[in-house]
């Protein structure tokens, strides 16, 4: 029944009324004759609305003669109908039909590659991905997701786990970054303590293992704290597992120039904006001049187009937007360069610095130079140093 509906929509079917005192007989005969009514619907006693094929309706009039009903044709439907309707329109119709085979044609491709995943370097994982074959404007059944997971694992240590899914024309990679964690060396394993930064020792205390260094010497990273052995009188020199407690002072300093004399950039709230698609790395700019803007900041942004949430178009929207600003002529003065500056690089140094009270100290270095000034930042911090290093016989 079904198939033999659709092959009507298909060759096209009408709507008709039918209109007498023997619509019961009526039916019956087309049972009986196989002439296939649906979607009948009866309007009091004596009327019937119902669908029936293009080629059944001309044997429908020899069963309204034998019953004495009158059909009436209210609706033409299905596909002949539809392209006769549109036969004066065959620019448009061949439109649609290329805009249909073109989006077939692009669904069997990649036209984007979406990251899922915190603290993940993008540009790094992107990069690795292409060299694993899987570029934008691929075909998708070309992509072996087993393979391209399998060789970024092994070539890169930062990733605990990695799933890749194609949907639509998006390749989309969800990455959850593996934390490194320090090596943890077995208590019963022998190793050396070793300073893994620069600095002037301040207090040390060994708990085991033989000390190198004492308090007052200036020690640079790699330098061994703390041998993992130890010499008895009548045992000789016998290996052991190195524990101690290490202070050091250590310094962090930040450097940067300035100069005395330069401009201010002020926006001014005026803004244009240029536009351009770009093709699969075809750009084709929109525009011809440039802003009248004198002086302008610019920003550039890159929008893909999609149709659904992850069908891809290999088209992008290029939008460059011109902000105009003012220029005004700026000197500081020594004073007001060396504020600046050492506030800035302060506040700098204190982001690296996760306790701020080992921070014993604070110095700034200026150097003034011909219109310019230079300020170095140096904290002296307070802290632990020192790491297990494992000893191979």
């Amino acid at each position: 029944m079904f198939f033999n509906i659709l092959s009507d929509y298909i060759t096209g079917y009408v709507h008709v009324v039918i209109e007498g005192y023997y619509i019961e007989r009526f039916i019956n005969i087309c049972i009986s004759k196989r002439i296939i009514l649906w979607n009948m619907k009866r309007k009091r006693n004596i009327i019937l609305h119902a669908n029936i094929g293009i080629k059944d309706f001309k044997r429908l009039k020899e069963v309204a003669r034998k019953t004495g009903c009158k059909i009436y044709i209210d609706k033409k439907k299905g596909l002949p109908f539809i392209l006769n309707r549109y036969r004066k329109r065959k620019i448009f119709a061949i439109c649609v039909l290329l805009i249909l085979i073109l989006l077939f044609t692009t669904s069997k491709f990649i036209w984007n590659i979406q990251i899922i995943g915190d603290g993940v370097d993008t540009d790094g994982i992107i990069q690795d991905i292409n060299q694993c074959g899987v570029n934008i404007g691929m075909l998708k059944s070309k992509v072996d997701t087993k393979k391209v997971i399998n060789d970024i694992r092994l070539k890169r240590d930062d990733i605990a786990w990695m799933g890749i899914s194609l949907e639509g024309t998006n390749v989309i990679i969800e990455i959850v970054k593996a934390e490194k964690k320090p090596e943890i060396i077995d208590e019963k394993e022998y190793c050396s303590i070793i300073s893994d930064k620069e600095g002037v020792i301040t207090k040390i205390s060994a708990q085991n293992g033989t000390l190198l260094v004492k308090p007052g010497d200036v020690v640079k990273k790699g330098d061994v704290l703390v041998g993992g052995w130890m010499e008895g009188k009548f045992t000789g020199i016998r290996y052991v597992h190195s524990n101690a407690d290490i202070e050091a002072k250590v310094w962090y300093s930040k450097k940067e120039k300035m100069i005395l004399s330069g401009e201010t950039r002020e926006k001014t709230g005026r803004e244009e904006k240029r536009y351009g698609i770009n093709l699969n790395n075809f750009k084709i700019n929109l525009y011809k001049s440039l802003p009248k803007f004198k002086n302008y900041d610019t920003i550039n942004e890159n929008k893909k187009l999609k149709l659904f949430s992850n069908f891809y178009l290999p088209i992008e929207i290029l939008t460059d937007t011109y902000y105009e600003v003012v220029l005004t002529p700026k000197t500081y003065t020594v004073e007001e360069a060396k504020k600046i500056l050492s506030e800035k690089l302060e506040n700098e140094l204190s982001a690296e610095i996760e306790d701020k009270n080992s921070i014993i100290n604070k110095q700034i270095n200026t150097n003034e130079g011909d219109g310019y000034i230079e300020i170095e930042v140096i904290f002296e911090v307070l802290e632990n140093i020192g790491t297990k290093e494992k000893i191979v016989n």
